[in-house]
């Protein structure tokens, strides 16, 4: 008969065996953030099939960034793919320290985001944000954004005030769509524009476009972008953590997926599938050491999902 002690050190034993499959069986769903832009649209689809092919519950909300970043470090969502930086750094500083948001991993880098202009107008001699108070009359002092409380929106904003670069322009704020139908509007006819531009994206071969010089201490030359998690994610869901610890995308990549999306008017859905029935081998490396929710090859259970 074995004593109390032995019969402990046992139960303590077993539950440690069982700690890894206990949290792995408790951890069956996954809440994200799409913030409406085609690029983290098709990594956030793409992400969330495979996903629910290894047998996870998946919430996605559309939401804006700042809302974003609240609702992780409030513990309302888990997992954010889009975290631009340097430009979101003013945003999401004061989370990365308190420690309520958490990076998982560099899933993307060599972006660039800035002010951007058709070449048509460059070659005119707008080049940097300096010579823009030069061009105010054919640009009508407008800058056109993307959706309200966006970070790049307020940092133009910021221009805008007295005493600043650009004072008394006005920055048009609507959304990723709105600002590209604007764009496609004034470029036929060779109309001057300035609008925030970024790659990857497809209006970078849509539209001959120059990123202007400046806005540096904001933009910074080169960016990355960052998967993000809230408190305490990681240790619950170890195995969705592995899975987005090991995703990487390309440039090339989120252009295709987002070409799909955007000329060719698939659904995100179908166009991240068809992206990855072109490139099967991508997936692999991303899957490796990861599986179901029922503990089966992640791999195998995902490439049957995907028709691979």
């Amino acid at each position: 008969m074995p004593t109390i002690k032995s019969a402990f050190l046992a139960s303590v034993t077993a539950l440690a065996l069982a700690g890894p499959a206990l949290a792995q069986s408790q951890c069956t769903s996954v809440r994200m953030s799409d913030v409406g832009w085609t690029d983290i649209t098709a990594t956030t689809s793409l992400t969330r099939q495979m996903l629910e092919a290894l047998g996870y519950d998946v919430d996605v909300d559309v939401l804006g960034v700042p809302v974003t970043f609240a609702s992780v470090a409030a513990g309302d969502l888990d997992v954010f793919l889009g975290n631009w930086m340097p430009s979101q750094d003013s945003a999401i500083s004061g989370y990365l320290a308190a420690g309520t948001i958490e990076t998982v991993k560099t899933n993307l880098q060599g972006t660039k985001f800035n002010l951007a202009v058709p070449k048509y107008l460059s070659a005119q001699g707008l080049r940097t944000y300096e010579d823009l108070p030069k061009f105010a009359d054919q640009l009508d002092s407008t800058i056109y954004g993307i959706e309200p409380g966006n970070e790049s929106n307020e940092y133009i904003i910021s221009l805008t005030q007295p005493g600043k670069l650009l004072e008394g322009w006005t920055l048009v704020q609507s959304s990723e769509q709105g600002m590209l139908a604007q764009v496609s509007r004034f470029y036929p006819r060779e109309k001057p524009v300035v609008f925030i531009g970024w790659a990857p994206h497809p209006m970078n071969t849509t539209f001959d476009i120059d990123y202007l010089q400046g806005g540096a201490e904001f933009f910074g030359e080169e960016g990355v972008v960052n998967t993000i998690v809230r408190k305490g994610f990681q240790q619950e869901c170890p195995n969705v953590i592995r899975l987005l610890s090991q995703q990487e995308f390309t440039l090339p990549m989120e252009n295709e997926m987002m070409a799909y999306i955007l000329d060719d008017g698939m659904d995100a859905d179908d166009a991240t599938v068809k992206w990855v029935s072109e490139h099967p081998e991508v997936i692999e490396p991303w899957l490796a050491g990861v599986t179901t929710v029922d503990g089966q090859d992640g791999l195998a259970v995902v490439k049957e999902a995907f028709g691979l």
